[in-house]
């Protein structure tokens, strides 16, 4: 699954961020790393940018860059 699949409010774990070129390399800089948990939180009017929250910060992502992040769904907490 990707990134930008994920349902409002769902957590996934970070498995892979794809390509090799600088577009990746500031992703993982700005923390999206394998095995790091990430929580959707929302999107703009018009569906972009996306907001998300990670290492309790909150980044807001373009579609084309949440989809070359690969995620794992975790189940829902209570």
């Amino acid at each position: 699954m990707i990134l930008n699949e994920l349902s409002l409010h769902s957590r996934g774990r970070i498995i892979d961020i794809t390509g090799d070129d600088a577009i990746a390399l500031r992703l993982m800089e700005m923390g999206l790393t394998e095995d790091e948990p990430i929580e959707f939180l929302g999107k703009a009017p018009l569906g972009d940018p996306l907001e998300f929250l990670i290492r309790g910060y909150r980044i807001s992502l373009r579609q084309t860059e949440a989809a070359r992040v690969i995620v794992e769904l975790l189940p829902a907490t209570c």
